[in-house]
């Protein structure tokens, strides 16, 4: 790990041709003078982000999906917001996965019973708190993921905050049969975030991004990037399962899902 101006990044390192992208995306957003809150180490919030939001809304993929996952990033909060007033039953991972359960339950019909303002539940704070706990296996099958990210490309490209999390995620819920390569997988950004697609190299382990939505566009990438087929499981690091408190018994799971087949 290093330090920096901006501080000390937790995953800085781990891929230094994605660190150096990350870094000069998170400063870009700074310097224009659009970011909301902190931009490194982070997935950034932005000026913009509700209309995003929006345009991803537009499509006829989300206006059909009745399950929804979304990360739990601050500039994704209009776009869990629109999914519980759409009606959508929502599911959202905790975040940096420290939990002994890795996601939230978020239905809009339970909430509205109990008398919990969306508002409120569209944010980390308020699906942890109003959310209910469940595992992997006990997801449905998901019809949309939007996924957080700091790098995108035009052709679906896109890298986070370098932990792993999300291509993780989208691993385990192939494993699982939660998604197939049909199911859309989409972001919201701010436009100066969409970088040259030399500029982000996608590994065999990487979820590639069908829909990409910023302040300006909505971007379908039609993206030539076939999706991994499950957990590449040697990309995990030592440090991720010491972190993840969950994540050995997935693997466990999943790997006598596989012996059974």
């Amino acid at each position: 790990m290093t330090k920096s101006a901006e501080g000390q990044s937790r995953w800085v390192g781990r891929n230094s041709a994605k660190d150096i992208v990350r870094a000069d995306v998170w400063r870009a957003l700074i310097d224009a003078g659009v970011n909301i809150g902190p931009t490194f180490d982070h997935i950034p919030n932005f000026v913009g982000a509700d209309m995003a939001a929006k345009r991803l809304s537009e499509l006829d993929a989300w206006k059909s999906a009745r399950v929804v996952k979304c990360n739990p990033d601050p500039p994704q909060i209009p776009l869990r917001l629109r999914a519980l007033y759409d009606g959508k039953l929502l599911f959202s991972p905790v975040p940096y996965l420290t939990k002994g359960f890795p996601y939230l339950r978020i239905d809009p019909d339970k909430l509205a019973a109990k008398g919990v303002d969306f508002e409120t539940a569209a944010t980390a704070q308020g699906f942890m708190i109003h959310g209910e706990p469940i595992a992997f296996e006990d997801m449905p099958a998901l019809d949309f993921c939007v996924v957080g990210c700091v790098a995108v490309t035009r052709r679906g490209g896109r890298t986070g905050k370098g932990a792993g999390f999300a291509d993780l995620e989208q691993g385990i819920f192939r494993e699982l049969g939660k998604v197939t390569d049909k199911t859309p997988i989409a972001t919201c950004v701010h436009s100066s975030q969409i970088v040259a697609e030399d500029r982000v190299v996608m590994e065999n382990h990487d979820s590639a991004l069908n829909f990409i939505a910023t302040e300006l566009e909505l971007i379908d990438t039609e993206t030539p990037y076939l999706q991994p087929a499950g957990v590449a499981w040697e990309k995990i690091r030592p440090d991720q399962f010491a972190d993840i408190p969950f994540l050995r018994d997935v693997r466990a799971a999943i790997e006598a899902r596989r012996g059974a087949r």
